[in-house]
């Protein structure tokens, strides 16, 4: 298990009513507990926004390097669409 150390925070009134309240429903056993598990989402999140930083970062210079932008014909982006649309629908039936 890893080291527990404690830390202050200072919270709003608002915040520390509604981690109590979360205890005194059984929601949570204690309001470390809560606020353990907001910690764990949070960086759950953090990971995921890191990752998906770096899948952006990766596509834009992939874009980048695939060369100058090309103008599009849209009649025929349109009916390449439709084409591939008509397609899909055919295999899904």
């Amino acid at each position: 298990m890893p080291e527990i150390q404690k830390v202050s925070i200072a919270l709003t009134g608002e915040q520390v009513t509604a981690l109590k309240a979360a205890v005194e429903t059984g929601e949570y056993a204690t309001t470390s507990e809560a606020i353990r598990e907001a910690l764990r989402e949070w960086q759950w999140k953090r990971d995921l926004r890191s990752e998906e930083l770096k899948r952006l970062r990766r596509v834009w210079q992939e874009g980048k390097a695939s060369g100058p932008a090309v103008a599009l014909d849209l009649a025929e982006t349109r009916k390449e669409a439709r084409r591939r649309l008509k397609k899909a629908e055919g295999q899904a039936a």
